[in-house]
């Protein structure tokens, strides 16, 4: 009616209050854990002594950058790092594409429920725990791998403990441990793809394997470029925890990486000031890294954080 106010409701700023207050404990311990602890990258431009605190010890500018780059092994920790982790991202891309595309083949949905929930198993299972069956599983005295080799003639190796084979023995168990779960995302884009491809290109005359290439492959990669562009943020992550649990002295020229190097100089050897500025190093090219690949995957890929 005339002259009649009409009623509105309530503002999207009450009607999401109660969502903002749900996400209020994530923010606090998002704020606690991850940005305050920031604070402490001061010390990479001091001396840090923990009796005088971040505030009673020496400033020193750039001079523990300057002893890094001074130390004899830092070129090789860092091409250790970029080469394991650049292997663990080839072939954590291929490996679980060709594993989708072989797991989609078969017809049989038992059967592939079965697989899948025995390799998505170690990925669940901590490098502690895949530390010491690998040691066991590649010993040279007891290990089976090297009771293999004596069976058919070769030479026993100490995979654990030789720089030659150490690198492949990290990218090898890694991608054993990860593939089956980095295939989800690959299998939930295959059913994606219009099943009316597939009759076509049959009546053109290509068999499955052609298929694979003209329909599959192409339905497919726009997701595969994202995950390989999003992947390079990854690019000075080797893996921390694993190479902890499986590395010794022995493969320190192979298999020492920053992490780990980060580790030892810090907490072992209490030069907190050095381990905070190889830190923030690293968070320098993983930050340039991780922006230059939201970057590709936003241009090309049309992928959106929000």
């Amino acid at each position: 009616m005339p002259g009649r106010k009409k009623r509105t409701g309530p503002s999207a700023a009450k009607r999401n209050l109660p969502l903002h207050l749900m996400l209020l404990p994530g923010i606090l311990i998002v704020f606690v854990y991850n940005y305050l602890p920031m604070g402490g990258l001061v010390m990479a431009f001091q001396q840090y002594k923990p009796t005088r605190g971040l505030l009673g010890s020496a400033w020193v500018g750039l001079q523990n950058f300057r002893l890094l780059l001074s130390f004899p092994n830092t070129k090789q920790v860092v091409l250790n790092t970029l080469i394991i982790a650049t292997s663990k991202l080839v072939l954590g891309l291929i490996v679980p594409v060709v594993f989708a595309l072989l797991l989609d083949e078969i017809r049989s949905r038992r059967f592939v429920r079965s697989v899948q929930t025995i390799v998505y198993l170690p990925y669940f299972l901590s490098w502690v725990i895949l530390g010491g069956i690998f040691f066991n599983i590649l010993s040279p005295s007891t290990g089976i791998i090297n009771r293999i080799l004596e069976m058919v003639g070769l030479p026993t190796q100490y995979f654990l403990g030789d720089n030659q084979h150490f690198r492949w023995v990290l990218v090898l168990t890694d991608i054993w441990k990860t593939f089956g779960y980095g295939s989800i995302i690959y299998l939930a884009a295959l059913t994606s793809i219009d099943s009316t491809l597939y009759e076509a290109a049959a009546i053109d005359g290509a068999n499955r394997f052609r298929q694979v290439l003209v329909v599959t492959l192409p339905g497919i990669s726009s997701i595969v470029f994202v995950m390989a562009v999003l992947s390079l943020g990854n690019i000075l992550n080797a893996g921390f925890d694993q190479v902890l649990n499986m590395y010794s002295p022995q493969v320190y020229q192979t298999g020492d990486i920053l992490d780990t190097f980060i580790y030892r100089i810090g907490l072992q050897q209490a030069q907190y000031s050095l381990s905070t500025a190889v830190g923030f190093f690293r968070s320098v090219i993983s930050f340039l890294m991780i922006s230059i690949s939201y970057f590709l995957a936003y241009r090309y890929g049309n992928y959106r954080i929000f």
